[in-house]
């Protein structure tokens, strides 16, 4: 017997690898030093401008069943920008920039054109960045993942100087947190939201319900949007005190991990439009408000926390997908609060 008996074809995983060097590349500045197919990656982080006494932050990250749209529509570039952006959201948050990724692809077998696909929208949103895709791993194990479905990971690295680490612990109370929109649900709640949608209210993807701007599976498959530029804008007319991404636990579980001891966060839900997609799985699954705020971002995927007299020079730089203020920072102990 061969290798390929078993299902792993070896020689099919080296031609989608080689044909996707050229994705890889487009990633790549003066300070990737390795070479596809080294064992590992190498990146010079010798004399990092900006940065006197640089600091490494890392993260890593899936895009969870939101893989399960992308197979039922054959879609496969978006979840690859979704997850390095998703990624870059993770360490923007304590004021790092992006430097390098990784990713990690298992199959059960491989497809030349789905990985492809896949590697193009991780390429995408890496030169989007300014970040180096510089390496990876391909894993094929049949028997282990149903037929046309994928498991999909990845690992960033950015630097942010020590004196420029936001870290929460200058927020106090009369703080306003400004939300930035974002484009869906981003990659958290797929597992609710396709509970709801498909099986309790047996919508299709390919339909239109009321008030989407798409195909349901267009709306659901919405790329994660990545929140560094807005970052990089706002800290150059203001001092940012905090910073959240609102990924799996939404408003309830997120923003408490940023605020310092004798501070909660009051959010008024009437601050900002709730898009249709959250307002039709709430509807069609019998949803309490609080269960929607722990679970989705409801429309406001990044939170930036500001001191209020900053607030009119925040609003003069007209940053794009700026909600405002959805909420403001309170004194004393306790969880979250929803008004409105």
């Amino acid at each position: 017997m061969k290798y390929r008996d078993s299902g792993v074809d070896i020689d099919q995983a080296g031609r989608a690898l080689a044909g996707a060097g050229p994705l890889l590349r487009s990633t790549w500045n003066e300070r990737v030093l390795s070479e596809l197919g080294a064992f590992g990656g190498l990146f010079d982080a010798a004399d990092l401008p900006g940065c006197a006494a640089p600091v490494l932050v890392s993260s890593i990250d899936g895009v969870g069943t939101k893989l399960k749209i992308a197979f039922a529509m054959r879609r496969h570039d978006s979840v690859g920008a979704c997850l390095v952006n998703h990624c870059v959201n993770d360490i923007l948050v304590q004021g790092a920039r992006p430097l390098f990724f990784l990713d990690y692809f298992a199959t059960g077998r491989l497809e030349a054109g789905v990985l492809e696909a896949v590697l193009a929208g991780m390429a995408a949103a890496c030169r989007a960045n300014g970040c180096a895709l510089i390496g990876g791993e391909t894993a094929e194990m049949p028997d282990f993942y149903a037929a046309g479905e994928y498991d999909l990971a990845g690992c960033i690295v950015g630097v942010v100087d020590r004196d420029a680490v936001v870290n929460g612990r200058d927020i106090a109370p009369g703080d306003l947190l400004v939300g930035l929109a974002s484009t869906g649900l981003h990659t958290n709640g797929y597992s609710l939201a396709r509970k709801v949608l498909l099986e309790k209210a047996h919508l299709t993807l390919d339909g239109r319900p009321a008030g989407l701007p798409g195909s349901l599976g267009e709306v659901l498959l919405a790329v994660h949007r990545s929140y560094l530029p807005h970052v990089t804008a706002i800290s150059r007319v203001l001092r940012i005190k905090g910073l959240v991404h609102l990924t799996g636990g939404g408003f309830l579980d997120n923003i408490p991990r940023v605020l310092p001891r004798g501070c909660h966060a009051l959010i008024d839900t009437r601050a900002w439009e709730v898009p249709a997609v959250f307002r039709l799985i709430a509807e069609a699954g019998e949803i309490q408000r609080e269960e929607m705020h722990r679970v989705f971002n409801m429309g406001v995927g990044f939170i930036v926390i500001i001191a209020a007299e900053d607030w009119p020079r925040l609003q003069e730089i007209g940053l794009p997908d700026c909600l405002g203020p959805v909420g403001r920072v309170e004194a004393g102990e306790g969880p979250v609060r929803l008004s409105g």
